[in-house]
């Protein structure tokens, strides 16, 4: 089972979405907005991931964060209560499957991975 995380009206989870029904792949998605984002999880995606590919430093909720707080996501013992705190910061998606996490939407990736 994979288990879709990120925000619904991010047009990159939209894809990844729309990519996973076209493939006929059974997901659970996790709405960071009604849900909230879990620490355990955080850390665990930088763990396997590393911070700089779990945080998402292109987005207009990241620009708009003070210096304090960009420093904060800089530093993986920090960037979790943060990412937690701002979840919009959370590259997206991120799918957790049998074989590991996939930290955003790249056809040619996830079709590897998954297919």
């Amino acid at each position: 089972m994979i288990h879709l995380y990120g925000i619904p009206n991010c047009d990159t989870v939209k894809k990844a979405r729309v990519w996973l029904d076209a493939q006929g792949r059974d997901y659970t998605f996790h709405d960071y907005k009604k849900e909230g984002a879990d620490p355990a999880k955080v850390a665990a995606w930088i763990g396997a991931a590393g911070l700089d590919t779990v945080v998402n430093r292109k987005g207009t909720t990241f620009r708009a964060l003070s210096d304090a707080d960009k420093a904060a996501a800089a530093d993986s013992h920090t960037a979790v209560a943060l990412l937690v705190q701002q979840p919009s910061i959370i590259k997206r998606p991120i799918a957790e499957h049998p074989g590991g996490i996939l930290v955003g939407f790249k056809e040619d990736e996830w079709s590897a991975t998954l297919l």
